[in-house]
């Protein structure tokens, strides 16, 4: 796609982060059934229920400025979801895996806020007003995830790995 205006520009943004959160749907539960911690299942389950209301959030903007998304794959999320399977593939399942599991979910969730921050700084631009306050809302959920995964890390995913390691 030629980006030739800061329009094109948001149109392109906003296509790939659609691409990257459909990626996403499909990824999660696989992530779920991945996880060996409860909480840590629980928190990729409940970031799906998120993924799809974001999903619908980017659907509603498209509605209301009346705009096509282009199809095209969000190559960022491809490769982060390949790193997640690779994860699973090559470690053991147990508080390691847990632990990259959670270390590829927060790079997923920046990616993510990266994006959103950046198309709701373009809508502004461009006083896309219904747009503004449905990339924020998911700018806020994707920060508030991340923040759960930290939490995870810390009290879960890594202390468990670490202590596993120190037993062995």
């Amino acid at each position: 796609m030629a980006v030739k205006t800061i329009e094109d520009l948001f149109i392109h943004e906003l296509s790939d982060i659609y691409s990257a959160e459909k990626q996403l749907t499909k990824a999660l539960p696989r992530l779920a059934r991945a996880a060996t911690a409860p909480e840590l299942k629980q928190a990729f389950e409940t970031h799906l229920e998120e993924t799809q209301g974001q999903v619908e959030r980017i659907d509603q903007i498209v509605d209301a400025l009346g705009i096509r998304l282009k199809r095209i794959k969000c190559a960022a999320m491809e490769g982060l979801v390949e790193e997640g399977k690779e994860v699973i593939e090559e470690v053991e399942a147990g508080a390691l895996r847990d632990a990259a599991l959670i270390g590829g979910a927060q790079k997923v969730e920046h990616y993510e806020i990266a994006s959103y921050g950046t198309l709701s700084a373009i809508a502004k631009q461009l006083g896309y007003q219904d747009a503004v306050p449905l990339l924020q809302a998911t700018l806020k959920e994707e920060k508030a995830t991340d923040e759960k995964l930290t939490i995870l890390a810390e009290q879960v995913g890594n202390q468990r790995a670490a202590e596993k390691s120190k037993a062995a």
